[in-house]
């Protein structure tokens, strides 16, 4: 991935300490949990950025050192002492698998390996974090959260808001909570940051870590987030059933809409393991709806040869196809933009198209957007949120801050918050996933009338 001038230096001016660690961890084998190859890890070992030989050359010749990550893990010092700990937990933005898997293992590492005893749920989001906001923050502990891994959603409840960090920070201060675990995407850890630095600013001691989670698997800089093997997983299964429901009839068409305001990576990856899709949209790939060229023609000369049609479209697509009404949609208390429905216009103006070819065509849509982020995670994400959790505590209580817990290459590391919120990952329409996608659809690589 490419990695901008401002996040490459945030990445090497590392990840902050709030001060020296001095307590012996009560975590004895340091580099046992990464894997069992790898247990002379040592703490101070790097996670290097790029596998390829050739840019390490290149960067050699240069006489400039490779971009490294500082592994994620246990420390043998510790800053915080448990006995006294508070720590909070609070998950914010929409739904995704494995949202409580998260939070269950935060609070049985948190308790199990370090002993921390007061550990505080907020609830609804960060506006939670905002004193009068009605939803008092509850004691967590290992029998109160024992089988919510086994339930979608979130124990917690969540929000979007843009609440001031300056009034999060009061309500955190207040009840002397010195560590702060953020569960959720971009726009989360962008109010994470902007607490820790509200923090920093009056001197208040307070880790925060984020846990990046989405399912549209775009936060910067990290290369898989909780939640979205998961929701591919469905996704597919969805497509699968849609795929049959369009060959069910002569000239069936089925429109599936698949979550994705900005980058397609959830709507390409279940199409390509579904392997049922004839055409994809997404936001990255520009694309024209009339003219030779064109979806529509595309789409015509598809059930001609073909008697059928499955179309996946991401939701961010209608910032393509309905330009001319962007000045009207409004924004949700993230900022977000709030699209019209993709599915529904298309809908609509394949109907017209059919028509106007005398095409008799029966076309059904589809949204299973909120199923899809709504169930509880699969094995392997399951694991991989638990693993996610371990890297957080130990992050924290090591007294380390302003950072996320992700992978890269496969190995656990710690990713400075200000390089991860600067930009947003999206499908690269040159690479090989793109690739993949039009070998799996069929579809013509380019739908624009030059």
């Amino acid at each position: 991935m490419s990695i901008t001038p401002e996040a490459e230096e945030f990445i090497r001016r590392g990840i902050p300490l709030l001060g020296d660690p001095l307590l012996p961890s009560p975590i004895e084998r340091v580099g046992a949990e990464y894997a069992p190859e790898m247990t002379d890890l040592k703490e101070d070992d790097r996670v290097i950025l790029s596998p390829l030989l050739s840019e390490h050359e290149r960067r050699k010749e240069l006489n400039d050192p490779p971009l490294s990550y500082e592994i994620a893990g246990a420390r043998k010092k510790i800053f915080f002492d448990p006995r006294s700990t508070r720590a909070a937990i609070v998950t914010c933005g929409g739904l995704c698998p494995g949202l409580n898997d998260v939070v269950r293992r935060l609070v049985l590492t948190l308790s199990y390996s370090y002993g921390v005893q007061e550990i505080f749920g907020i609830r609804y989001g960060y506006q939670g974090l905002v004193e009068g906001s009605g939803d008092l923050p509850f004691m967590l502990n290992p029998k109160e959260i024992e089988t919510i891994s086994n339930e979608g959603g979130t124990y917690l409840g969540s929000s979007r808001g843009n609440q001031d960090p300056v009034d999060m920070v009061d309500f955190l201060q207040r009840r002397k909570i010195q560590i702060l675990f953020t569960i959720g995407g971009d726009g989360t850890q962008r109010g994470a940051l902007a607490i820790s630095r509200e923090a920093q600013k009056r001197g208040y001691v307070l880790s925060v870590v984020g846990i990046p989670k989405t399912i549209d698997n775009d936060i910067s800089l990290v290369e898989r987030t909780f939640g979205f093997d998961t929701a591919v997983s469905l996704a597919a299964n969805v497509l699968r059933g849609a795929h049959v429901e369009a060959e069910a009839e002569r000239n069936g068409v089925m429109l599936v809409k698949i979550m994705g305001r900005q980058s397609g990576f959830l709507a390409t990856q279940a199409s390509i393991a579904s392997g049922d899709v004839n055409f994809l949209l997404i936001p990255e790939i520009p694309f024209e709806l009339e003219g030779p060229n064109g979806f529509l023609q595309a789409l015509k000369a598809r059930l001609e040869r073909r008697g059928h049609a499955l179309v996946v479209v991401a939701e961010g697509c209608a910032e393509t196809l309905m330009s001319q009404n962007s000045d009207d949609w409004a924004k949700d208390a993230s900022g977000n933009l709030i699209y019209d429905d993709v599915g529904l216009f298309l809908k609509t103006k394949l109907g017209s198209l059919m028509k106007q070819v005398e095409i008799p065509a029966k076309i059904r849509y589809i949204d299973p957007s909120y199923f899809v982020r709504s169930l509880p995670a699969v094995p392997s994400d399951s694991i991989f949120c638990q693993q996610l959790a371990n890297y957080a505590v130990h992050a924290a209580m090591s007294g380390r801050t302003d950072l996320i817990v992700a992978t890269c290459n496969g190995v656990p590391c710690h990713i400075p918050l200000e390089a991860a919120t600067l930009g947003r990952r999206r499908v690269d329409p040159e690479g090989p996933l793109w690739r993949s996608a039009l070998e799996t659809t069929g579809q013509p690589a380019r739908m624009i009338n030059d």
